[in-house]
């Protein structure tokens, strides 16, 4: 990657965009000075590259001295052998990210005897279930075995700790969870808990350790699907939490486990119950919890939604007309509530017999669901007998006949998950960072190729809470002059997949949504530092 030089700008401008939510209480000027700026505005990988060139000794994270080398080795001076393993290893692309290994921070405790020859060090990947790891490894075998010095090469595997982006913003049960996947149709009857108990035990079989919870208290699919050896939630009376029961390795919660049967209340009883047999469950470290929505876009679904941060929702149709009005109504449900829907499943799309392909209730719904709502994947399932009959034997179909066709189509499903997911948890935790260099925000939406740097005091001064604007009269409370032009936030945690939460020095914590974010004032003509301030940072 070739270092662009730029000549050093005093003065940075703020573009205006206009927004109901400014309330006119940007910068009365159009532009002002920061003497201290000298970096401008580049892509993700270059603001990753600045990043890493401050992060830590090689010990804890390796990434730094890959940039480096990546970027200009003559800029920072560094062990060469050290600097032939990075290089070599930065030739490997994560596909999902499009950036190398080195620059997503897998590679770590490098150590290096170059009496020897022999180099170890280990890859730790976002998630147990990637389904290229081995690819990795031995990519990561191959690449460094080929330097002329090396004669031995150990490689090993891991995975991050389970853990959500955003951990502060949980109840105590849900803080060692990385993904909540959410499982839907927003009508009955289309085969919604088949695919989630079997997506749920493919991610098992995958290598990660997942969850089901049975949001459903009307009528609990959960108990008939799977068939534990111990039928009851039991109760840890210390805790007061709920201790999930087990099957094939996969943690089970579900009213029906209750020992109630089906629950006959009403519809805020019921939100309370799933809300506390959710969040006080001791889940423990999951990589995945897969929630098996119950039909419909009311109360109960929107606490879900609410009380959740889902990470992403998988939609279940059938070919019928019928199934798609009520599916349709589901993801513009999870469209309101930030929710990226990844997949589409269309159950009972057809069976084959003589020869030939039969679809028995139309075809097109899971189609035009992709189509008209941007779904990137779309997947098939055939009607099977033994797909409804290992639903209620109480063995799922991917664990009864792991090499059938429904088998390999939940495993390509998996795949799309662990995959998507990756994805968006990427994005979400780079979203909106802060740059020390250059005293600037930077804001790039989940799903928008635009890239923005905001001033830390414009967005101080668009609070948009109590504290600042008073609710009633609409008066603006925070002046102008009460924010320091030099103000700079002290941390920004993601909210879910539509907001930050950023704290101040002055112990105020903002929330600030992306729509607001988008619609301040931008810096532009910001230029990024020149060599010397990157060796500069490289020694710090």
């Amino acid at each position: 990657m070739q270092l662009l030089q730029a000549p050093s700008l005093s003065n940075i401008t703020l573009l205006s965009t206009t927004s109901s939510l400014n309330r006119g209480f940007l910068s009365p000027k159009k532009s002002f000075d920061i003497s201290t700026v000298n970096c401008s505005i580049s892509s993700q990988r270059h603001e990753g590259f600045v990043r890493l060139l401050r992060s830590q000794s090689i010990s804890s994270t390796v990434t730094t001295r890959a940039a480096s080398v990546k970027a200009d080795a003559s800029i920072v001076s560094i062990g060469t052998a050290e600097n032939d393993v990075l290089a070599v290893l930065s030739q490997i692309i994560d596909p999902d990210f499009g950036t190398d290994i080195v620059s997503c921070g897998f590679v770590k405790d490098l150590h290096i005897n170059e009496t020897l020859g022999e180099v170890s060090f280990r890859l730790e990947l976002t998630t147990p279930a990637c389904p290229i790891k081995d690819m990795f490894e031995q990519k990561a075998n191959e690449v460094v075995a080929m330097l002329p010095w090396v004669k031995k090469v150990n490689v090993t595997m891991s995975a991050q700790p389970a853990r959500p982006v955003f951990e502060g913003q949980l109840p105590i049960g849900l803080q060692t969870i990385s993904n909540i996947v959410a499982v839907s149709s927003c009508k009955g009857g289309v085969g919604k808990s088949t695919v989630a108990v079997n997506l749920a035990y493919t991610l098992a079989g995958m290598g990660a350790r997942v969850g089901i919870f049975d949001a459903d208290v009307y009528g609990p699919s959960l108990p008939t699907m799977v068939s534990p050896e111990n039928c009851l939630l039991e109760m840890n009376p210390e805790k007061r939490s709920i201790i999930p029961t087990e099957y094939l390795g996969v943690k089970l919660v579900s009213f029906g486990f209750a020992g109630q049967g089906r629950a006959i209340m009403r519809g805020p009883m019921v939100s309370g119950v799933i809300n506390q047999l959710l969040t006080t469950s001791e889940w423990g470290e999951l990589d995945y919890l897969v929630i098996d929505m119950p039909p419909g876009t009311g109360d109960i679904q929107l606490t879900l939604c609410q009380v959740v941060p889902l990470t992403a929702a998988v939609v279940v149709t059938t070919p019928q007309k019928l199934a798609f009005i009520d599916v349709a109504k589901g993801v513009r449900m999870f469209s309101k509530l930030k929710v990226p829907c990844v997949a589409v499943v269309e159950n009972m799309s057809h069976f084959d017999a003589d020869g030939k392909r039969y679809y028995p209730f139309g075809r097109g719904s899971g189609s035009q669901v992709v189509q008209q709502f941007g779904i990137p994947h779309l997947f098939d399932l055939p009607i099977r007998p033994t797909l409804s009959a290992s639903g209620d034997s109480g063995m799922p179909e991917v664990v009864a006949d792991p090499q059938g066709e429904v088998a390999r189509t939940f495993q390509e499903l998996g795949v799309c998950v662990v995959q998507q997911c990756a994805k968006i948890r990427q994005q979400v935790s780079t979203a909106v960072t802060y740059d020390k260099s250059i005293k600037a925000i930077r804001v790039k939406v989940p799903d928008s190729d635009e890239e923005f740097f905001l001033h830390p005091a414009t967005v101080r001064r668009n609070d948009q809470s109590a504290q600042s604007i008073d609710e009633w009269t609409g008066e603006q409370k925070l002046q102008y002059t009460d924010i320091p032009e030099d103000i700079e936030p002290e941390d920004i945690w993601p909210m879910g997949n539509y907001a930050v939460s950023i704290t101040w020095p002055d112990g105020f914590i903002q929330i600030a949504p992306y729509d607001q974010l988008q619609t301040m004032e931008r810096l532009v003509h910001v230029c990024k530092p020149a060599p010397a301030q990157i060796i500069n940072m490289a020694k710090q």
